[in-house]
């Protein structure tokens, strides 16, 4: 494995979290939650202003993730977690007023419901994700992840709205 190599590894995999902690998928959701709950919560950046910035983040994933797949010589390998910390913004672009200067028990409710809905669509695979998934190299491994954060926006947004119906 040549340094260029370890080095997208590396990347792929969020370094050590990806390689050596249990439930790579997961750990590098939660990788996402703190930095998108910092960036809202502390900060006070608008999550669609986060969205935007990881865009490129996103589009930098496809080629990364098809290298890592080509050096680990496996299709979709789970230490592979970049898209999952990628798309984690998207999960609440659909609800942007709970972040922010807001923040307290409601800001960390939304969190962690996003979060779970999210985890949950990402494993099932629902509503044609795992056609995307299915699309070879980095596109595919990408673009289910987005699949399932969209969706979990959209859940978000039915639960955030529901009690407005009353």
């Amino acid at each position: 494995m040549t340094k260029l190599d370890k080095f997208i590894v590396q990347i792929a995999t969020l370094g050590p979290v990806g390689k050596r902690l249990p439930a790579p998928g997961t750990m590098g959701s939660i990788v996402g939650i703190v930095v998108i709950a910092g960036l809202t919560g502390i900060f006070e950046i608008h999550i669609w202003t986060i969205a935007f910035l990881f865009l490129p983040l996103f589009l930098f994933g496809i080629p990364v993730c098809s290298s890592a797949e080509k050096v680990l010589n496996q299709k979709d390998p789970s230490c592979v977690i970049w898209d999952e910390f990628c798309v984690i913004p998207y999960i609440f672009i659909l609800i942007p007023e709970t972040f922010g200067k807001s923040s307290g028990l409601s800001f960390f409710f939304w969190i962690l419901l996003g979060f779970g809905i999210f985890r949950f669509f990402d494993i099932v695979k629902p509503l044609g994700i795992n056609k995307l998934q299915r699309i070879p190299g980095g596109s595919g491994i990408m673009l289910d992840d987005l699949g399932a954060a969209f969706l979990s926006a959209l859940v978000l947004l039915v639960v955030k709205t529901f009690p407005l119906s009353f």
